[in-house]
């Protein structure tokens, strides 16, 4: 009897062990470098961000990001890697609006189910697209814009088939009743030329790539995409307070692990990376770029991921866009 007590207790004692040692390994992670894919080149805006977190979560918490560039098709193949890596939390990818919320309803086929094969961990920033034209355009409102379009079919540039940008241009275009053809190029660069070449008469771009010509004198900003104004660009209105309320369109970024990724290590990763985007020198190097610092919990996360994806979903449809 004594004897099967003492093994009794023994048994729990080891139990204990074995408890404390899961315990023990999960607050001591990470005990190696993390990866974070970014599936789009270097220097992007998506990769800018990602570094820019990394780099802070580096200096203030001591934990190493490996930073890896997986681009192509649109951000699919470097999400497809982090979709299909091990689930302990040592690979991670920033997602954003286009492979996240866009891609699953713009391409027939999917290597990845964007609404199941990932668990949400932060949502880092947002940033809206920017209604440019050139200096010397006759528009300077979204009224000048639709009535320019009655006169004759205006060319929209974008960077892209379904970039975030083309997508706000669709929707903005159907809910103003402005008649329009879709000029797509490859990249937000010959974009831009064309803009300022007089090629085509306006562009729905990101905040890095115009403002500086904003700025400058040779493009001019008719209205943002924002439900407030950027501070960077406090005299430009947003579309919805020139007469289509509720117009929204951001693209955002956002960090995420493969589904099944234990919810201890979420909460870890998330904890540095709110920290970081808390940090005055993060917040205004986002707002000088015209993005704006987010943040909150992975369940806040997961729940505007399924709002984007259907929301982005009815656009994609309503544009006819597709990609084989």
């Amino acid at each position: 009897m004594q004897m099967r007590k003492a093994l009794a207790r023994g048994a729990f004692a080891l139990g204990l062990v074995f408890v404390g040692g899961g315990a023990l390994a999960q607050a001591a992670y990470p005990d190696q470098p993390i990866r974070l894919v970014v599936p789009f080149p270097p220097a992007g805006g998506t990769d800018v961000l990602s570094r820019l977190i990394a780099n802070e979560v580096a200096m203030k918490e001591k934990i190493t990001f490996v930073v890896e560039n997986k681009p192509g098709a649109g951000g699919n193949i470097g999400l497809d890697a982090v979709a299909k890596a091990k689930k302990d939390g040592y690979t991670l990818g920033t997602g954003q609006t286009a492979n996240l919320a866009i891609n699953p309803t713009l391409y027939t086929k999917m290597p990845f189910d964007a609404a199941r094969d990932f668990s949400p961990v932060i949502l880092l920033a947002s940033q809206p697209v920017i209604l440019v034209v050139r200096a010397g355009s006759p528009v300077k409102t979204l009224a000048d814009l639709k009535s320019q379009s009655q006169g004759r079919q205006l060319t929209m540039a974008s960077a892209g088939t379904g970039t975030v940008g083309h997508i706000s241009g669709e929707m903005f275009a159907r809910r103003a009743g402005i008649r329009m053809m879709h000029v797509p190029y490859k990249g937000a660069g010959p974009a831009t030329n064309d803009l300022l070449g007089g090629v085509t008469d306006f562009y729905f771009a990101t905040p890095p790539t115009v403002i500086p010509l904003v700025k400058g004198g040779k493009l001019r900003a008719i209205a943002v995409t924002s439900q407030k104004r950027l501070d960077i660009l406090p005299d430009v209105p947003t579309v919805s307070e020139s007469g289509y309320p509720g117009f929204v369109a951001d693209d955002w970024k956002a960090v995420v692990a493969p589904a099944g990724t234990p919810p201890g290590v979420i909460a870890r990763i998330n904890q540095v990376m709110n920290a970081a985007l808390a940090r005055p020198e993060v917040v205004t190097r986002l707002k000088d770029e015209g993005s704006v610092p987010r943040g909150g919990t992975p369940a806040d996360l997961g729940k505007f991921m399924r709002s984007e994806q259907a929301r982005w979903g009815v656009a994609v449809r309503e544009s006819g866009a597709t990609v084989d």
